[in-house]
């Protein structure tokens, strides 16, 4: 599969910030960071990040609007798309010197009538690895020249499940124990990795069999959903639902197993 130019923009924007994020990432103990909130730290190393990648895109691609983590929203030109970014998708991870994070990029289509419509480009981008994840709409999942698919598994007593804790303030600690009592008992473990951008592309690339977790932002999943689709999964929020984003609820994985782990979810959350 030939890589497309937006794709070959976004992995030279990524790979340059990831080049920094290394090299920081090395140095973590001398890592000056700033608190902006509870439990919620932002290291020079993500503005860094973001800064670049702000830089490069717009450099490639002017008059695109941005969605940033840290920035927020910039308006773009009429009619143009916009870029969804997470400059440092495990930043608890990267502070605790755990290498596990990762650089998330979508593109997301306006609507002719206004308003946003669909994320048809993707790239996650896991500096320590060198693992670059990437997707376009009808054109597949890829990670670099080789094709991901979901897995094949079907029955969860087989599966290996991601999600992720509620923590200091963020999520509901209840309603997660609820699910995880319900989840746990059926499947071969569950796995909680701090990044949610890499649980959804190793879904796409079929090291998980599952994912659950709410409470996330846009930057953190635009481009996973991407990924897992385009593997051949589907992505819904608790109900089974498209209204993932606007509820705040994700759960990923392949036809079967989006299925069986979307009824105990919905069966925990109903049985509450």
């Amino acid at each position: 599969m030939a890589v497309s130019g937006i794709i070959t923009v976004m992995e030279r924007a990524a790979r340059k910030a990831g080049t920094k994020l290394r090299r920081d990432f090395g140095e973590i103990e001398h890592l000056q960071v700033s608190q902006k909130g509870p439990a919620d730290f932002v290291s020079k190393a993500d503005q860094a990040a973001e800064r670049t990648l702000y830089d490069e895109l717009t450099r490639d691609r002017p008059g695109w609007g941005f969605v940033l983590e840290e920035g927020g929203v910039i308006e773009g030109e009429p009619g143009k798309p916009r870029f969804i970014i997470d400059p440092l998708d495990g930043t608890s991870n990267f502070l605790h010197a755990i290498p596990h994070f990762a650089i998330s990029i979508a593109v997301q289509e306006p609507k002719p009538g206004g308003g946003w419509g669909d994320v048809t480009s993707a790239l996650i981008y896991q500096p320590v690895t060198d693992e670059s994840y990437w997707a376009e709409r009808g054109r597949g999942a890829w990670l670099h020249d080789r094709r991901l698919r979901v897995s094949s598994r079907r029955h969860l007593n087989e599966c290996l499940i991601a999600t992720g804790i509620p923590y200091m303030g963020h999520g509901n600690m209840a309603q997660w124990s609820r699910i995880f009592g319900a989840v746990a008992p059926e499947v071969a473990g569950i796995r909680r990795f701090g990044a949610a951008s890499l649980d959804l592309a190793w879904v796409a690339a079929g090291r998980y069999d599952g994912f659950w977790e709410s409470d996330l932002q846009v930057w953190d999943v635009a481009a996973g959903m991407l990924l897992v689709r385009e593997a051949g999964g589907f992505v819904s929020d608790y109900r089974g639902g498209d209204r993932a984003i606007e509820r705040s609820e994700y759960i990923a994985g392949s036809g079967a197993v989006h299925s069986k782990l979307q009824k105990l979810v919905a069966g925990a959350l109903r049985n509450a």
